[in-house]
């Protein structure tokens, strides 16, 4: 793992806290959190051990600070699909990447590793892709995961459905790796 850094961005910490950009300015700017601005800009910067400090105060889990690498959790029971996503987004995007192969795997898997975007098969065998949304939605501390829908049998009208009703992004299986390293830039762009 590369070197950690010792003085972190509003977006760095928004990403190992796994909320947004503007809650880590809020808590900056009413002196919860400890930091200073660069000078001649609004910019903020948060050294590491004020983070900690914060994090320990506020019950924040520290598992974020392990790794600065956007955490993308695989949810689909087609081991060919989960096997070339999981090499491909780990070795060629070097994102921190975690599989579940059911809806049921997919709740355990976001209270133990609160993933950035999660990559959601529609179809699979316990649950609805549509709940497993509801269930990510629902949980306070998932705000900001960021959900793309997976399947084979979409159509143009469902996709624009899905994302009507809440997902941030689709893909179409089959799919090009790079079009899911998009997909993943894409929604995790929408937060950070």
């Amino acid at each position: 793992m590369a070197k950690q850094k010792d003085i972190l961005t509003t977006g760095e910490v928004a990403k190992i806290c796994n909320v947004a950009p503007r809650t880590v300015s809020k808590w900056f700017d009413s002196g919860q959190l400890k930091g200073y601005r660069i000078p001649g800009s609004k910019d903020r910067r948060i050294p590491l051990a004020s983070l900690m400090r914060f994090m320990k105060s506020h019950n924040i889990p520290l598992d974020g600070l392990q790794s600065g690498k956007t955490r993308v959790l695989i949810v689909d029971e087609t081991t060919e699909i989960v096997g070339v996503l999981t090499k491909v987004l780990a070795e060629q995007a070097d994102y921190e990447v975690h599989v579940a192969a059911s809806g049921f795997e997919a709740g355990l898997a976001c209270e133990k590793y609160r993933p950035h975007v999660m990559l959601l098969d529609m179809h699979l065998g316990d649950l609805k892709g549509e709940d497993v949304l509801k269930l990510v939605r629902s949980s306070d501390d998932l705000q900001a995961t960021k959900v793309v829908a997976m399947s084979g049998k979409l159509t143009d009208g469902q996709a624009s459905h899905l994302i009507n009703n809440g997902f941030d992004g689709y893909l179409k299986k089959p799919f090009h790796v790079r079009s899911v390293i998009e997909a993943v830039e894409d929604a995790v762009a929408i937060v950070y």
